[in-house]
């Protein structure tokens, strides 16, 4: 093969140039992974709203970074308008949960990894990626963060709340306090001794405390 043949243009030439054999094999492989690590993503989601055009995203994208590598590794003129072609491609949609990019990198790096013929690597790599993420991302804690918001009228119900407080949680820590002509409203993550949620009502009840509002906390409430 000569200089000139690398960069030869010929469209026919292009058509044998990847077997039927390892496109079947790439794509057939690339899709049953892809759908594993859709029920993998759907097993360890923790979100409020669940998207399920996300979890055939991951399918899709690991079925394309397969075509696209056995295109680029089969022809030297193709990979350098691909580099060209994604350098202008821009992704709009926010990741709002880290463990999404995850999923996103895995599902693009077995794509890849597929292409390149290890397959192997691709298989169990993703089994064990697998197992680690149902594993961890499941794990149950019985330490559960919540966010407890109260107004109160007047320092004297701040201070008659936070003994309550006292009494029902095993751990608090303010987020914020805001002072107002209207009174004072509160910000704790308070960790809870157990189930029970019902001092909740018994400090709302309390002489100057308007209303008070716990909800499960993640960290992403305050910014």
């Amino acid at each position: 093969m000569t200089f000139q043949d690398i960069f030869k243009s010929d469209f026919l030439s292009n058509v044998t140039s990847v077997s039927i054999v390892d496109m079947l094999i790439a794509i057939l492989l690339s899709f049953c992974i892809g759908v594993f690590i859709f029920f993998v993503y759907k097993k360890t989601y923790k979100g409020v709203m669940y998207s399920s055009s996300f979890g055939v995203t991951l399918i899709a994208l690991t079925m394309i970074s397969s075509l696209v590598i056995l295109a680029v590794t089969s022809n030297v003129v193709l990979s350098l308008g691909m580099v060209g072609a994604l350098s202008i491609v821009r992704f709009r949609t926010a990741i709002k949960d880290p463990l999404d990019i995850a999923f996103l990198f895995w599902a693009i790096a077995v794509g890849i990894v597929l292409a390149a013929g290890m397959i192997p690597l691709a298989v169990f790599g993703s089994v064990a990626i697998g197992v680690v993420l149902l594993i961890f991302v499941n794990k149950k804690t019985h330490d559960n963060p919540y966010l407890l918001v109260a107004k109160c009228a007047n320092e004297a119900a701040e201070s008659s709340l936070l003994k309550k407080i006292g009494e029902r949680v095993s751990k608090s820590a303010i987020k914020s306090k805001t002072i107002t002509d209207s009174g004072i409203e509160l910000n704790y993550e308070v960790r809870l001794k157990d189930a029970n949620t019902e001092f909740v009502s018994n400090m709302a009840k309390l002489d100057g405390v308007e209303n008070v509002v716990l909800v499960a906390y993640n960290g992403d409430y305050l910014g």
